[in-house]
């Protein structure tokens, strides 16, 4: 897929992954739409790569945790006069520790913004690239998608859902002008962890932001569906695909019982 002089809606724009998106695609020569709840950060983020590449960005600012989030960005998109040729659903959180822990609202906002807002974005947005016969969408996942994860129940069972989901929809899209991508990142060195409230679940391989978005754009351009960076870390989805799953939910509850307070 070309991306010189593509739109791409990126969101979770303000900070990790999102931020490294903006950065490499801008530098790619990619107009951008910027989605989070920081404005201010959003604002300043899109000034600057308008300065330093030459390109149009635009910033959409909100909350997609909350109910018709996605279908309030795709009526100020159009009110913008953009369409969007690349989708990338990279908002996201996780919740740590005992289920019955974890407040209920909590885990629900986290269902609504890693899942429901993905979905609903990609219905959005997928019909007026089928109408040009080209796009493409990179759902971010997880390492922690390939097996369930004790004391992060609900995360990795919304990254399982995007890895699912994603697959399914580049099967029905194969050979009708759009990518789909499924990016299955290990820990990350991002402000992920600070929200989380500890480093404890960070299990795996962790390369740098930069590092997994120039891969991740190259595996896009490239055809491929599903990409986990780190040859560590492919050795782990690939032995959760592989092994009992027994033994998998045993090794992964132990994994993980670290992020549960003694």
């Amino acid at each position: 897929m070309k991306l010189t002089g593509r739109t791409a809606l990126i969101t979770g724009a303000s900070s990790g992954l999102g931020a490294a998106f903006a950065e490499e695609l801008a530098r790619r020569q990619a107009n951008l739409v910027l989605v989070a709840r920081s404005e201010q950060v959003l604002t300043a983020t899109a000034g600057r790569l308008r300065d330093d590449y030459g390109i149009r960005a635009d910033v959409i600012a909100g909350d997609l945790a909350v109910e018709g989030a996605a279908t309030a960005v795709a009526q100020r998109i159009g009110e913008l006069g953009r369409r969007v040729d690349l989708l990338i659903n990279n908002a996201g959180f996780a919740t740590q520790g005992r289920f019955e822990t974890i407040p209920a609202d909590r885990d629900h906002q986290q269902v609504m913004l890693n899942v429901t807002a993905a979905v609903d974005l990609t219905h959005a947005l997928l019909p007026a690239m089928l109408a040009e016969g080209t796009g493409g969408i990179i759902n971010v996942a997880s390492l922690g998608g390939f097996q369930p994860a004790p004391y992060l129940a609900v995360y990795a069972a919304t990254k399982a859902f995007m890895i699912s989901f994603s697959q399914a929809l580049s099967a029905e899209l194969h050979g009708r002008g759009i990518a789909v991508l499924t990016l299955c990142p290990g820990p990350v060195d991002t402000r992920f962890f600070e929200v989380l409230g500890s480093r404890a679940a960070a299990i795996g391989q962790q390369l740098d932001p930069a590092t997994i978005i120039t891969a991740t754009l190259d595996a896009l351009i490239t055809g491929d569906t599903i990409l986990v960076p780190g040859w560590r870390n492919r050795l782990t989805a690939r032995a959760a695909t592989l092994l009992p799953r027994r033994l998998v939910l045993a090794t992964a509850e132990r994994a993980t019982r670290r992020v549960v307070a003694p």
